[in-house]
């Protein structure tokens, strides 16, 4: 079954790649890996929600943000190589505007990684970062960016 076969399976669309929001480009290939742009939360083209997890923003919403970030950073490497392309996902980093004493990232970050393990199986299993921030751009709550492998 291919991925795109998968995501169908799953009832899942790749949306549009969002517009950068500054100087730079949605994703980048070099070799065999593509690396993303970090990828905020948007549904058509609006940012979902805005705040800080663990004061407006609870962490289960988060992960649910995360998920859509992620789904955004796959429709990037889509725009750029087709998703059938991809062998691997390597690495995810997961950011977190975080409120004061706020320790629950990797848990939000999960939204992330556990969308790409239903995607890719074990082709998703992948190293991670989850780091919490003081802001992040137009408000957003989590900022997802990927390393994939591709063929």
């Amino acid at each position: 079954m291919s991925w795109s076969e998968r995501l169908k399976e799953l009832g899942l669309e790749l949306p549009g790649v969002a517009a950068p929001l500054a100087a730079y480009v949605p994703a980048v290939q070099s070799g065999n890996h593509v690396y993303t742009s970090g990828q905020l939360p948007f549904v058509d083209g609006v940012l979902a929600a805005t705040g800080k997890v663990g004061a407006e923003i609870s962490p289960e919403e988060a992960k649910g943000h995360a998920r859509t970030s992620a789904l955004n950073a796959l429709a990037a490497v889509h725009a750029l190589v087709g998703i059938d392309n991809v062998t691997r996902i390597v690495k995810v980093v997961g950011f977190v505007a975080s409120a004061e004493g706020f320790t629950g990232q990797p848990a939000v970050v999960n939204g992330a990684s556990e969308l790409l393990g239903e995607v890719f199986g074990d082709a998703g299993i992948h190293a991670r970062s989850a780091v919490g921030v003081a802001e992040l751009p137009i408000g957003s709550p989590v900022e997802v960016e990927l390393i994939v492998e591709v063929q």
